[in-house]
């Protein structure tokens, strides 16, 4: 009966030492972000808000949060927030800010919203599409500098858009056929003026290669029907001639039967 008891102490002793442990691990430095776009045109508005929870879990009591962006015409509102509650807000211009964060006098969120436009693009590449630096934050505690959030996203013009989208419905259409080395080449080719900023012949050339590798994937199509219209010619001649001798043997066996 005492081992019984015993036992039992033991496993609610290991519950409460769990749910301690739980509890302990619980909360911890974390960053979310909301509205952050994978691409934008350039010229664009953005508009992205980062949450920080528990910003003294797990770091410094003190530290510092520096925000920089390749956004143009922006603002940051920094809120800090105890219990949901606002404790301060600042805003700050340009494409970069430093806000000094302290546990005794700050909360236990921090919210930053960043507005601004898509920057124009210095660099057209096809793979990996070319990207900018929505935000990147970072924090910074002596001589300790972390990055926990670097947000990109692809930028274009309608015009590099329109090259981009021809350039990959070609490449569909190289891998519909199977493949086709000339088509393949003005895909290449259609690639190296795109990212020489030559939109229109990038449009031009890869409308040319889908052209050329429809056309090869119509050919194909048209040699397989032809072979197996031939083979089913052959099948039915192989047929007639076996039917033919079949019967030419049967009318042998009945002549000589007479």
């Amino acid at each position: 009966m005492n081992s019984i008891r015993s036992s039992e102490g033991t496993v609610v002793l290991l519950c409460v030492v769990g749910l301690l442990a739980f509890a302990g691990t619980a909360s911890a430095f974390s960053v979310s972000a909301e509205g952050v776009p994978e691409e934008t045109a350039v010229g664009s508005e953005v508009s992205v808000t980062y949450t920080v929870d528990d910003p003294f879990t797990g770091t410094s009591n003190q530290w510092t949060l520096r925000g920089q962006t390749e956004l143009r015409d922006v603002s940051w509102t920094v809120t800090v927030l105890r219990a949901g509650s606002q404790v301060d807000q600042a805003t700050y211009g340009g494409q970069n800010f430093s806000r000094a964060l302290d546990i005794d006098n700050n909360g236990d969120e921090v919210r930053v919203q960043l507005t601004g436009t898509a920057p124009e693009v210095t660099n057209y590449t096809y793979e990996p599409p070319q990207q900018y630096t929505v935000a990147e934050l970072t924090r910074v505690s002596g001589n300790n500098e972390e990055t926990f959030q670097n947000s990109t996203a692809h930028h274009y013009t309608e015009e590099s858009r329109q090259a981009r989208q021809a350039i990959d419905s070609a490449q569909r259409a190289i891998d519909g056929a199977g493949g086709n080395q000339e088509a393949e080449n003005l895909v290449e080719s259609a690639v190296s003026s795109y990212e020489n900023d030559n939109f229109e012949n990038a449009r031009n050339l890869a409308e040319d290669a889908e052209s050329t590798a429809q056309q090869a994937q119509q050919s194909q199509q048209n040699t397989r029907t032809l072979l197996l219209g031939g083979g089913a010619i052959v099948a039915l001649l192989v047929l007639a001639g076996l039917g033919y001798a079949l019967y030419t043997k049967s009318q042998g066996d009945d002549y000589s039967k007479l």
